[in-house]
């Protein structure tokens, strides 16, 4: 399947498809069991031009069960709320849990403000054994349908994406940036917009400690399949053929 968006932005990678299914694709990259991983490495290495594949048994970290779609909230750590916010000392750490000293992240001011995080975020379980990440170009929709669509992207191109999911809609709120784990934000988030009568797309990748597995200059734009459908059928006659964003494109360099 092609992308005018991608064509129209000058993106520099094609944009990802995130499929589930019952079945493991054959040759598609994945973590060795039981080693350890982040999702978002495998994201760019999509975008890249290979495949790969998550299991309910294999899927890199903790954290990546509950951004896949794969754990409910009875599968988060007890000490979450300590590694996102203030961590624990030695001593305190092994007299309450028996474990040892926890180091925290500081994303959450306190514990507490860590806790809310859980209360908000959408949990689910998905129906299937596999998450496959592939190239858009890759999906053959006679066979199969995304879930997800994820766009990499440069403030530039950043901004036609967030002013074309804008354009076909009512209101100005229909992207959104929510805190949360660089796994969460591409497939999580914007799979729960999927169930909602109006869904957003989600910017993503404001997860520091994922921030390496991407070009420094990019962001992601993770959109449910329907309002990526709406987005591609909307870019004729939109500002995209009008002279303010030419002006933008132009310093968009050509990939090569």
């Amino acid at each position: 399947m092609e992308s005018e968006i991608y064509k129209r932005l000058k993106l520099k990678y094609l944009p990802a498809a995130i499929l589930f299914t019952r079945e493991k694709p054959i040759g598609a990259m994945e973590y060795a069991e039981g080693s350890s991983g982040c999702t978002v490495a495998m994201l760019t290495a999509t975008v890249k031009g290979r495949q790969a594949v998550f299991s309910r048994s294999n899927y890199g970290c903790w954290a990546a069960g509950i951004g896949l779609g794969f754990v409910n909230h009875q599968g988060i750590p007890d000490n979450f709320i300590y590694v996102m916010s203030t961590g624990k000392k030695e001593e305190e750490a092994c007299q309450n849990t028996g474990e040892l000293e926890i180091e925290g992240g500081a994303f959450k001011k306190t514990p507490e403000l860590a806790k809310t995080v859980l209360d908000v975020l959408p949990f689910t379980d998905i129906p299937y054994q596999y998450v496959v990440f592939k190239l858009l170009t890759e999906v053959d929709l006679s066979k199969e349908e995304p879930k997800v669509i994820v766009f990499y992207a440069n403030p530039d191109q950043l901004s036609a994406l967030v002013l074309l999911a804008n354009y076909g809609r009512p209101g100005a709120n229909n992207v959104i940036i929510p805190f949360g784990a660089g796994c969460q934000s591409i497939c999580l988030l914007p799979l729960h917009e999927a169930t909602q009568d109006r869904p957003r797309a989600v910017v993503g990748m404001t997860d520091i400690t994922a921030r390496p597995a991407i070009d420094a200059d990019l962001l992601t734009f993770s959109v449910p399949y329907a309002l990526f459908r709406e987005m591609e059928d909307n870019v004729p006659g939109s500002f995209l053929d009008k002279p303010a964003w030419q002006k933008v494109a132009a310093r968009i360099p050509d990939r090569g």
